[in-house]
């Protein structure tokens, strides 16, 4: 036919991490804005509120979702999801004759932690939101909200579980044994009597110290078998972990030095990980 034909591809990935290293043709990128709170996703949402409830009753609903969420997850599918998984939170007092549809303070006090801890463990897509909703109802009271550390082991993305591992090693193990443990090559280390004394003392007794980034990218280089790139999405992973409460941030962000954290998992969770 002699015309030429043009594909569009979809993607919610930069294409810098898609590039492949062997050259191509560069695509023409046209990015599309996010949907705005009041215009889209207000309206959008409000769409599926269940036929046994009134309109204005899930928009307060909605509104009060996309204000918890709006500021860290403003994709729609997800959101819908969330909107979903937490509806039937929202409608207890309603529905246990504690209040009514107008009683938006009462409404708010109830959903507010679920929709705090959901926010920790689901927006950024860290584990499905479906095994999120399996965890707070297995082995626990109802209406117990519990984080992602209080089970032995979670799905996590590929580079996350390295990660993690990677700040477990450099919280329970001192500096001066990277050389030994990480490097393929070290030579030889004479062991002093001061370094045996104090290796009989378990470094999980003294509790997890804190590291500098830059100690926990060189852990994830020499566990990781592939080269791993220090790219957005590493970072942007490290503060998913950070987020779930897997890591904590020591001191202030401004250090000189950068920023130092923390792992704050046990022993038991790393073994579910690493698995």
């Amino acid at each position: 036919t002699d015309r030429n034909v043009t594909v569009v591809l979809l993607s919610e990935i930069v294409w810098e991490l898609l590039r492949p290293n062997t050259g191509c043709f560069e695509p023409f990128t046209l990015y599309f804005p996010d949907y705005s709170i009041a215009g889209h996703l207000q309206k959008i949402l409000s769409q599926n509120h269940p036929p046994q409830y009134s309109a204005d009753f899930y928009a307060a609903y909605i509104n009060i979702l996309l204000g918890v969420f709006y500021m860290v997850c403003r994709d729609l599918k997800e959101l819908q999801h969330l909107a979903a998984l937490n509806f039937s939170k929202y409608c207890e007092p309603v529905v246990n004759g504690e209040a009514n549809e107008r009683d938006t303070r009462k409404l708010w006090k109830n959903i507010e932690p679920h929709l705090k801890k959901a926010m920790q463990t689901v927006y950024l897509r860290e584990i499905p939101s479906s095994q999120w909703e399996r965890l707070q109802h297995e082995d626990g009271e109802p209406g117990q909200l519990k984080g992602l550390s209080a089970h032995t082991h979670v799905e996590l993305p590929y580079y996350s579980k390295f990660l993690l591992i990677a700040a477990y090693l450099a919280s329970y193990n001192p500096v001066r044994t990277d050389k030994r443990f990480f490097l393929k090559h070290h030579g030889k280390i004479r062991k002093t009597n001061f370094m045996t004394k104090r290796e009989k003392t378990s470094n999980h007794l003294l509790g997890p110290k804190p590291f500098p980034l830059d100690r926990l990218l060189a852990i994830l280089y020499s566990i990781v078998d592939n080269r791993v790139a220090p790219t957005a999405n590493i970072f942007s992973q490290i503060t998913s972990l950070v987020t779930l409460q897997l890591l904590s941030i020591v001191g202030h962000n401004d250090l000189l030095d950068g920023p130092r954290y923390k792992c704050t998992v046990s022993l038991d969770f790393i073994r579910g990980v690493a698995r």
